[in-house]
């Protein structure tokens, strides 16, 4: 286990998202979801406060979960291990924020596309998260 391997893997996994989040938004892709507006609405707290949770979320949060429940999360390696955990992450925002944030069960007061843009965000986000543990606890293992 190597918490700081967590945190900076869900950390990377949210700059991903951040990028994306930027380009759908740029395209004009389900302007009506935006993660962070939604996040900052529920807090009564400006844009800003919204862009931190989502980096704290993701990098402590979710980072810091992976790290400590990794031999119990399934997959065959550590990026297969990381998008099981988002489809977990996907799973908790569509049950417990989405109807927070007014946005209903699983977000379907925005259609179809409410559930499924989320799952494949969350999906990259694992991946990433996964990937870069992988990453940086080989080059540990390398220098030990």
């Amino acid at each position: 286990m190597n918490v700081k391997n967590g945190f900076i893997g869900g950390f990377i996994g949210s700059a991903i998202l951040a990028v994306v989040f930027m380009m759908k938004s740029s395209m004009g892709i389900m302007p009506e979801m935006n993660v962070i507006m939604m996040l900052s609405a529920m807090m009564g707290m400006p844009l800003a406060i919204g862009w931190i949770a989502h980096f704290m979320i993701g990098t402590i949060v979710w980072g810091g979960i992976f790290a400590v429940a990794n031999s119990a999360i399934p997959g065959s390696s550590q990026t297969v291990r990381g998008i099981v955990l988002g489809i977990i992450a996907w799973l908790m925002m569509m049950v417990v924020v989405m109807p927070m944030a007014g946005a209903g069960l699983f977000g379907l007061n925005f259609g179809m596309m409410g559930a499924a843009m989320p799952l494949m965000l969350h999906i990259i986000f694992g991946a990433a998260l996964g990937f870069t543990y992988s990453l940086l606890s080989k080059d540990q293992a390398q220098t030990a």
